[in-house]
């Protein structure tokens, strides 16, 4: 294994709280281990497996819409969990996240392990900021992802 620890921050951060991951993706710069590769996406399925392959470890950031939702709440999910609860219209994309595990498990290209930390959306407008909700629930979420950075390059430092 190659210890190669990514996190992608899925999300338009032109669309409200859909910029999310991106802006999660920002906030761990210089928080996480050297090594650690920090990149956004749009969530488009092929470029999605693209930018984790060869990974050991994919940690995912982006919002989630739920028919009952909280915003602001957050979500850690396994990659079975994800592509269960992304199914559909749970992602802020119009493909989303469970279209990348489809895809990638078809083609035998998930990544050993996947992690999935997501915050509910409240607004998703073309030209907004991100909401209150996620914005207050942002540092936490930037914390969890980090926790899960760490705990990568740990497990694999004792491989």
């Amino acid at each position: 294994m190659s210890g190669r620890v990514v996190v992608i921050g899925v999300g338009n951060p032109l669309r409200g709280d859909d910029g999310v991951g991106p802006a999660a993706v920002e906030g761990l710069r210089g928080r996480v281990p050297d090594g650690t590769v920090l990149t956004v996406s749009d969530g488009e399925p092929a470029r999605m497996l693209d930018l984790w392959d060869g990974a050991d470890t994919v940690v995912v950031v982006e919002a989630l819409r739920a028919g009952l939702a909280r915003p602001g709440r957050l979500h850690t999910l396994t990659a079975a969990d994800a592509a269960s609860r992304t199914a559909g219209t749970a992602s802020t994309h119009a493909l989303g996240l469970g279209a990348s595990l489809a895809l990638a498990e078809a083609l035998d290209r998930l990544p050993p392990t996947l992690v999935v930390h997501a915050v509910e959306a409240a607004d998703v407008e073309l030209g907004a900021h991100l909401s209150e909700p996620v914005r207050s629930a942002l540092p936490e979420l930037i914390d969890r992802v980090a926790a899960s950075v760490r705990q990568a390059h740990g497990r694999d430092g004792e491989q």
